[in-house]
């Protein structure tokens, strides 16, 4: 039998994770259809983990997250702007996408100053 071990990883840096969604950026209903284009952006500090690329259609039946998109600084201000760039390169046509409510949400002052709650989104879209 083989004994494995684990090496301690040091990490640094601060990261987000944005769950890229086919719903209505205003109201986060689902809404699925074929995609027509799929364009991911790419860069240092940028990984997507995605199921879906142009021709696929995203069926009403499952859950239906498209991708993470996973960023990553040296500090919180530059996972921020790579996380900014990353939504405003990200190109996908044909299903509605939270693209646009990712948008707003990092370029929003609570978001922004790391001074938030969890009614941050009861504040961005108020019923």
């Amino acid at each position: 039998m083989a004994l494995a071990h684990c090496v301690a990883v040091t990490c640094a840096g601060h990261a987000l994770e944005l769950r890229i969604y086919a719903e209505d950026p205003v109201r986060f209903l689902p809404g699925p259809g074929t995609i027509t284009q799929w364009d991911e952006p790419s860069g240092e500090g940028i990984r997507v983990d995605a199921g879906y690329q142009a021709g696929n259609t995203v069926t009403p039946f499952y859950d239906p997250l498209l991708a993470k998109l996973c960023v990553h600084g040296a500090d919180r201000g530059q996972a921020l702007e790579r996380a900014i760039q990353a939504v405003a390169a990200f190109a996908i046509a044909g299903p509605k996408t939270n693209l646009a409510f990712h948008a707003e949400l990092l370029t929003s002052p609570e978001f922004v100053s790391g001074d938030y709650d969890t009614s941050l989104m009861s504040r961005l879209r108020p019923r």
